[in-house]
């Protein structure tokens, strides 16, 4: 059976590292399903560290865009992030807010129609403040948005404050997580 959690909060909150304890927590080889589009030097230091960091344990798998490209049959599966994903539609789409939001959700339907457990991580990025730059407010609604829609359709979401996971919405039958 398809279980969906979120994990939410702001930049360095934890969201990752709760995340990766959660799937271990569920799996001996857990999937780590990384969205990030490497931009420059500095982010591709970022992502091998990130993957050093993990440990054998996890069955690592780049994928920008089309997540349904990749099966789980029964797996845990961590998908980080959604901003990154987000940002890979927006940026290909010429930063069309309506195009990208209705791929996103065409894309987390049929990647998440699957049998798998899916721990999505994302980022709040509208905590933020408003932008004064247009395109950013753009990408701020479209993240908003499709968090709701992840949100909606996710059978926990956790909210990352500091290192401190705030339930949200609960699935009783996690509750011994922390």
């Amino acid at each position: 059976m398809t279980h969906i959690t979120l994990i939410t909060g702001g930049q360095r909150s934890g969201k990752s590292s709760y995340a990766q304890r959660l799937a271990l927590s569920l799996a001996e080889r857990p999937f780590y399903l990384a969205t990030a589009r490497v931009w420059d030097e500095e982010f591709r230091q970022r992502i091998l560290r990130h993957q050093r960091d993990r440990g054998a344990e996890w069955m690592n798998i780049e994928e920008e865009k089309y997540l349904s490209r990749h099966q789980f049959g029964g797996d845990t599966v961590v998908i980080d992030c959604v901003t990154l994903w987000a940002t890979n539609f927006f940026s290909d789409n010429d930063s069309d807010l309506s195009l990208s939001l209705k791929q996103l959700k065409e894309e987390f339907d049929r990647f998440t129609a699957q049998d798998a457990r899916f721990i999505f991580i994302t980022n709040e990025v509208g905590l933020g403040g408003v932008s004064v730059n247009e395109t950013q407010r753009r990408f701020a609604d479209l993240q908003g948005w499709l968090n709701q829609y992840i949100a909606a359709r996710a059978d926990e979401v956790i909210l990352m404050v500091s290192g401190i996971p705030l339930k949200v919405k609960q699935d009783s039958s996690l509750s011994h997580i922390q």
